[in-house]
């Protein structure tokens, strides 16, 4: 059995996995203390380890004696904390939507723009490298304290002792991923002593063993081996397989997340995509739209979407769903608003419904063509997940419109995912994904729908008129 720890934001997850990607125990725990004001977001890291025991000994509660191989711990991406030398958190942690040090991005660009233009990003303010800047130009960390991402510091906790991060985790806090170091000038000339910094491994990378204390607390016995983890939306990834060149997923909820693999680092002049390492080589390209369900629940809330049914025929006009201003990708626009076009005017709840989808998956579609833009492989079959993978007549509409199968995994999630990469031997996460990642169902294209040719065409048009 492989186990994947979870770290989100509500809460902890945990799942116990075979080799046949069975999940044999789960288990779940919330986190109450989280506080925001304004851009402040943080949470008490304490609470990640007590939510982290309970959930893992939900999980393995049911094993009948079934031993736990390895553990992974994945978390969200650009969440940091300070603590002590023994692993111990020393105030509360700083989470990846606080925006506190938006003051330091233009410092944090410019110093560090070589190194960021060469992996194909700039710096935003909720990334983890301004929050570090600030902490220690505030007197946040203490001579003998480290800044370590959520995932490290919990794994420290099982350890009884701080251990390296991941790659993964690392992008966000600036780690060169191409000179596979911290870029010590580009932080020296930030103010930021390079030794406040965790050491740096491939996700997978044995780094710990659970100690006795441990052991006690969460019910993995001492000594099972603890691999170096990934972000929650790699490890997301990891969990559908879609790690191999061509291949691809696409996280269909409130928003909607595309990530691939290729054999070379995809750069973007304008930021909506950036890569991380992939631990078999190559990179893991990713983008984010805020299109999405997102306007279902604000247009018809309470009604699940994996529920609707829309009426036959493509929408007339076009329509770009967002919630609110701004958008990432396919296209970097803070100010855009969307929009819809020549429909009805008091539309119904199944009109409302199949405007969203098919504008969804027409700016899906787009989103590929400007990954095809910047150089990936986009050929290759399509795995959805997300809530709204639930619903059949979406997901093929989505097949339909990509012109490509799109299949749906049986199991779905980080937790998953970070399981797989624990049992991963190092250079053969995507062989060991393709071995536990089964799918429920396949949704194949159908041939010859010039309307939603008409549809995409009209939705460009209007896009591109603005």
């Amino acid at each position: 059995m492989w186990l994947g720890i979870d770290l989100g934001t509500q809460g902890v997850r945990a799942v116990a996995v075979d080799a046949a990607g069975t999940v044999a125990g789960s288990g779940r725990a919330p986190l109450h203390h989280d506080r925001r004001d304004g851009p402040r977001h943080e949470q008490d890291a304490d609470e990640w380890w007590t939510a982290t025991c309970a959930a893992v000994g939900e999980a393995v509660s049911g094993l009948r004696g079934r031993a736990v191989a390895a553990v992974a711990v994945d978390s969200t991406s650009g969440t940091l904390v300070v603590q002590d030398r023994r692993g111990l958190p020393v105030g509360p942690a700083w989470m990846y939507d606080d925006t506190r040090a938006a003051a330091r991005v233009p410092a944090v660009q410019d110093a560090g723009a070589a190194v960021w233009t060469a992996l194909g990003y700039r710096m935003q303010a909720a990334w983890a490298l301004p929050k570090l800047v600030e902490l220690c130009a505030t007197g946040a960390v203490a001579a003998g304290h480290t800044v370590v991402h959520q995932a490290d510091h919990v794994v420290a906790r099982l350890a009884g002792r701080p251990v390296a991060t991941d790659t993964s985790h690392a992008l966000k806090t600036g780690y060169d991923l191409l000179a596979d170091r911290w870029p010590t000038g580009v932080l020296d000339r930030l103010g930021v002593d390079p030794d406040v910094l965790p050491d740096v491994v491939a996700p997978g990378t044995r780094i710990a063993s659970v100690s006795a204390g441990a052991a006690a607390e969460c019910a993995v016995p001492a000594g099972t081996p603890v691999v170096a983890g990934m972000t929650d939306g790699c490890a997301a990834q990891v969990a559908t397989g879609a790690l191999a060149p061509g291949r691809w997923c696409s996280a269909l909820g409130t928003t909607l997340v595309l990530k691939g693999a290729t054999p070379d680092l995809v750069r973007d002049p304008v930021g909506g995509v950036y890569c991380h390492r992939h631990p078999d080589g190559g990179w893991l390209p990713g983008g984010a739209s805020n299109v999405g369900a997102g306007v279902l629940a604000r247009d018809l809330p309470g009604v699940d979407p994996g529920a609707l049914v829309a009426p036959a025929g493509v929408p007339a006009g076009a329509t770009y769903p967002l919630v609110g201003r701004g958008e990432r990708f396919p296209f970097t626009d803070p100010a855009f608003a969307g929009f819809d076009v020549g429909g009805p005017a008091c539309p119904t709840a199944a009109e409302t419904f199949a405007r969203v989808a098919h504008g969804v998956a027409f700016v899906e579609k787009l989103a590929f063509e400007t990954l095809a833009a910047l150089g990936a492989d986009v050929r290759g079959p399509v795995v959805a997940t997300g809530g709204t993978s639930r619903n059949d007549w979406w997901t093929q509409l989505r097949a339909d419109v990509l012109g490509r199968p799109v299949s749906v995994p049986e199991q779905a999630g980080s937790a998953f995912g970070a399981a797989v990469l624990a049992a991963a031997p190092p250079g053969a996460l995507a062989r060991t994904a393709a071995s536990m990642v089964r799918l429920r169902a396949t949704f194949d294209p159908r041939p010859g729908r010039a309307d939603l040719a008409d549809g995409y065409a009209r939705l460009r048009a209007e896009l591109f008129s603005l």
